[in-house]
């Protein structure tokens, strides 16, 4: 992952552990206060709240715990297409250029135009270098592209 990847999920759980968890709880402490716990709705549906953000914050600390962190800037390739790169390529199909970042799994996000390492594009575009043609098969068809920029920033 990225260290911005890394950072985010950071930051996602601070604010589940110093606001998100104490919230929960005083909505718990709030709903035992209205008596029978067996029939009161607001405690069940606190419950299930409290333990979707539990296991959330479980899957965070174990991604961040299993982290591999890649700084892109410390990347000593030029012109090859590695994790972390910002890639410059020509679509043949529309004739215009198309800029995407390739990023962990976790911080794909196709509107910021970062493709997460495991997508068919960020496959298919891992090792090309400068000039290349890439040819990538989606559930659409077809896609050719050519690589006319890769960058580390």
């Amino acid at each position: 992952m990225t260290p911005e990847g890394y950072q985010k999920l950071m930051h996602e759980l601070k604010r589940i552990k110093s606001v998100e968890r104490p919230k929960i709880v005083a909505e718990i402490e709030v709903a035992r206060e209205h008596g029978d716990i067996s029939e009161n709705a607001e405690f069940h549906a606190a419950k299930d709240k409290q333990a979707v953000l539990t296991a959330r914050m479980r899957a965070i600390e174990t991604k961040l715990a299993q982290a591999e962190v890649i700084d892109p800037v410390m990347t000593k390739q030029i012109d090859k297409i590695v994790f972390g790169a910002t890639v410059t390529l020509f679509d043949n199909e529309t004739e215009g250029e198309v800029l995407y970042k390739i990023v962990g799994d976790d911080e794909t996000d196709i509107k910021g135009n970062k493709i997460g390492i495991s997508s068919p594009l960020a496959r298919g575009l891992i090792g090309k270098r400068l000039g290349d043609e890439v040819v990538i098969r989606t559930p659409k068809g077809t896609k050719e592209f050519e690589v006319l920029q890769v960058e580390y920033v």
